[in-house]
């Protein structure tokens, strides 16, 4: 998932609650503009939601970058935030498992709605995600 385009196709900040609506639209449009299918772009537009909340709630915000992929011919996003990281990224996979007092299906909900998912966490140097969609 490393061969992304050095310019992002679309760049929003997520500061506010509403920066969550706007990545989802901007997703979408993506998608869109690849002929993806519903079933498909609702599925990765509900991944893309639990993932930017996530780096609002508990990464005190952060960026979300959406890039056009050739071969193959997909979505990518990738959410990075500098909040106090994932100590444990195994157990914050297991469905169940919050620190926030919610059901813990987020990141592990994600990674099941995507066609390829990758994180990378260190204690006190924030998150980064990436996901990739076939349309």
């Amino acid at each position: 998932m490393n061969g992304a385009p050095a310019q992002p196709a679309a760049r929003v900040e997520l500061r506010r609650e509403r920066d969550v609506a706007a990545a989802r639209l901007a997703v979408s449009r993506a998608m869109d503009a690849l002929g993806a299918r519903a079933l498909r772009k609702t599925r990765f537009i509900t991944a893309v939601s639990e993932i930017a909340r996530n780096a609002l709630e508990h990464g005190g915000g952060g960026v979300m970058e959406i890039y056009n992929l050739e071969r193959p011919r997909r979505i990518m996003i990738r959410c990075r935030d500098e909040g106090p990281g994932i100590a444990d990224i195994d157990q914050a996979m297991v469905d169940g498992f919050s620190t926030a007092r919610s059901m813990g299906k987020g990141l592990g909900g994600a990674r099941r709605l995507v066609a390829a998912f990758r994180i990378e966490s260190r204690p006190g140097a924030g998150t980064t995600i990436e996901m990739e969609a076939d349309p």
